[in-house]
Formats: structure tokens, C-alpha cells, sequence
């Protein structure tokens, strides 16, 4: 960043804090830090009452043509509950409860935090919001394994099925196959 005059202002320079452990953007000539942390996705893995699994064909990269939940960033100023019942809306135009949390994904290497959680679609009627191509209605031996957008949705989806079979709650993380 530069002022008017062309001089660069703001954080800029890379440099360990005093009590800090490593290095962060700072300011040299104010002192302030611009911390970077993880951002926070949300989403769901919803199921009509047929059991079917609501699926989006994404419109927006990455990805764009391949099959994810609905799921997204997280808002300021919202809840991680609100916040996947608005993606869900936002991509699906999905009307849902949530009933649990599903998995907490730590995923480091892209600065990613995923919280998934379940869901009862209240009405089948979904359809593409602006940021999916198409929506689906899948039974889990008809999922497109093939044409899954990440890693992610594939893990959800697979212990989503396996918490749904063995009637369990509890929360999953990252599989132990996530190097």
C-alpha cells in the first residue's frame, strides 16, 4: 500500500513480535500487526426424508462442474449454525434443521477450518442458487464418487453414511489418511 506521495505505509515487513513465536506482516512505522488466521467453512450434509443427499454442481471456481455440499465461508456476525443454513440456502435455496454436528476438518495446509453438520431437508424443493449449476437429490449408492469437488465432501459424505448406519452422533475429524 502507498500513500499519495508514493511512499509504501502499513504493514509490510515480515518480522517476529516481541512475544510472539513467528513472524507476522507488520507496520515498522506504527507497530501494527496484521495477523492471518484461519478461515472458517461451513456446511451440511442434508438428507430429504427419503433419505436422498443433497448434492450442488458448483458454477464458481474452483471446482467449477464437479459435485460438493453445500458449504461455504462463514460471515462475521454470524453463528457457524446460521451461517450453513445460509449456504444451504444460498446454493440449493435448501430449507433445513440442522441436527448435529457431523465433523470438525482441520485442514492446515490451506488455512481452513470445516465444520459439516447435519441436516433434515424441512422441504425437497431445492434448486440452483447462483453459485451452483444444478442441485441433486442423491441416494448414497448413487453419489457421483467420480466428480466430487474435494477431499472433504468425500470424508463427510462417507462418515456421514457410516454414522447414519451404526445410529451414532458424535463428531468426526480429519481420517487418519489425511497426511
Amino acid at each position: 500500500m502507498t500513500d499519495p506521495d508514493g511512499a509504501e505505509i502499513g504493514p509490510r515487513i515480515y518480522e517476529v513480535p516481541q512475544g510472539d513465536d513467528r513472524e507476522r506482516l507488520t507496520c515498522p512505522d506504527c507497530g501494527f500487526i496484521a495477523y492471518e488466521n484461519p478461515r472458517i467453512v461451513v456446511g451440511v450434509v442434508a438428507r430429504a426424508e427419503d433419505e436422498r443427499i443433497l448434492l450442488c454442481r458448483r458454477a464458481i471456481p474452483p471446482s467449477i462442474g464437479y459435485w460438493t455440499l453445500p458449504a461455504g465461508y462463514m460471515e462475521l456476525g454470524e453463528t457457524a449454525e446460521a451461517g450453513a443454513m445460509r449456504e444451504a440456502w444460498e446454493e440449493a435455496r435448501a430449507r433445513l434443521t440442522l441436527t448435529g454436528l457431523l465433523a470438525v476438518y482441520s485442514l492446515a495446509r490451506i488455512h481452513q477450518v470445516q465444520l459439516i453438520y447435519r441436516a433434515v431437508l424441512t422441504d425437497a424443493n431445492v434448486a440452483a442458487g447462483p453459485e451452483s449449476q444444478a442441485v441433486g437429490l442423491f441416494h448414497y449408492s448413487d453419489l457421483p464418487w467420480d466428480e466430487l469437488a474435494f477431499p472433504t465432501v468425500e470424508w463427510a459424505l462417507t462418515q456421514d453414511h457410516q454414522a447414519h448406519m451404526e445410529g451414532h452422533g458424535q463428531a468426526f475429524a480429519n481420517p487418519a489418511t489425511d497426511g
